[in-house]
């Protein structure tokens, strides 16, 4: 029974170390220490005071006053970042500025370029970090995934603690009871009562124990279907020829799908964007990346939907058509954009997920 509790607990703890693992760029609180100490015990990189350097790569940790970059070959750098600190995009359209963003954008397992100077501490300080709008939504989208784990992984901690240890109190009850059957042999009476009375208490020591391993059964399986998605709503989306402006029939579509998915646990939002076959292929591609994009700003400033919700927007053109683009009605249903919301099974149920109701959702 106790060997039972124990291989319970190892696979716990095999899960967990799986997931941290497979997730390099989980999200993390920044760590509260200085810059200039995590040079000392952290980085591998350090900058003489005075010295102009460009650095290129991770944000492997948030510090206090900036973070720990990953350079490559297991070396870290220490930047610190100020007020006077430019975040900028580094774009690849020559026809358009380039986007300015704040120091909360600097998300773990973000890719940058960093521009300054060396202090005092052997850190770098930052005159201008650039990074592209991609990686941004990339960072953003695993933190948004990833975040809501580590508080799963907590509970299924907390659980398997206090299981053992009500098993491990029923046991001390049955060796105690056991202890008092071998003072009481001299009288078979009350030997007789003091065994029914170790019977009784095993049987409770038995039950604690499977229900113990329930517990751990259960835990298991809501882990392993954190990352299982099912669509829980969906709502489709009209547009007008080469047009991006959501109509009012749009926007009560999208109120509907917001209010809804509020009210769920674990989700997130895929929006997808598509257009007819009118016009080339390169125009449609942007046209229906623009739709997209109309959706998401929507959600975010009508609805206020967090951004951590929204898996990162994507327009397909004139590919994945529901109608037919010969027909003037087919090309019309073709100008649209998907919107699902996802609700991972792990987190929105508090029932146990087996083989047989991922079975039955399907």
């Amino acid at each position: 029974m106790k060997r039972n509790l124990i291989g319970a607990g190892l696979m716990v703890w095999v899960v967990t170390v799986a997931l941290i693992v497979a997730g390099p760029l989980i999200a993390q609180q920044p760590d509260q220490s200085t810059t200039g100490q995590q040079v000392n015990k952290s980085s591998s990189t350090t900058v003489s005071a005075g010295q102009e350097m460009k650095l290129e790569g991770l944000i492997a940790e948030r510090t206090a006053d900036g973070f720990l970059l990953s350079t490559g070959h297991a070396s870290k750098a220490a930047v610190v970042v100020t007020n006077q600190t430019r975040i900028k995009e580094r774009k690849s359209n020559p026809f358009r500025g380039a986007k300015n963003f704040g120091s909360d954008d600097l998300l773990r397992g973000l890719s940058v370029e960093v521009k300054g100077h060396g202090n005092s501490s052997g850190a770098l300080v930052a005159n201008e970090i650039m990074l592209r709008a991609d990686d941004l939504q990339v960072a953003k989208s695993i933190q948004t995934n990833v975040v809501p784990v580590e508080g799963r992984l907590s509970e299924a901690e907390s659980r398997l603690s206090l299981s053992e240890q009500n098993a491990k109190h029923m046991s001390g009850q049955v060796e105690e009871l056991s202890a008092v059957s071998n003072a009481a042999r001299g009288g078979a009476k009350a030997a007789q009562e003091t065994a029914d009375a170790a019977v009784e208490a095993a049987k409770q020591a038995g039950t604690a124990a499977e229900t113990a391993n329930t517990g751990v059964r259960t835990t298991n399986e809501r882990i392993t279907s954190l990352d299982d998605y099912e669509v829980q709503n969906v709502a489709t989306v009209q547009f007008k020829a080469a047009s991006a402006v959501l109509s009012d029939e749009a926007k009560a579509a999208l109120d509907k799908i917001a209010a809804d998915a509020k009210n769920a646990k674990g989700w997130v939002i895929e929006i997808t964007g598509f257009a007819s076959a009118d016009g080339n292929e390169a125009f449609n591609r942007q046209l229906s990346q623009r739709r997209a994009d109309a959706v998401v700003r929507y959600l975010l400033e009508k609805e206020g939907i967090p951004l951590r919700r929204i898996v990162t927007p994507f327009g397909y053109g004139e590919n994945q058509p529901v109608a037919d683009n010969s027909t003037r009605e087919g090309r019309q249903q073709n100008r649209r954009v998907e919107v699902r919301v996802l609700v991972s099974k792990g987190l929105a149920s508090d029932v146990p997920v087996t083989a047989s109701t991922k079975a039955s959702a399907q």
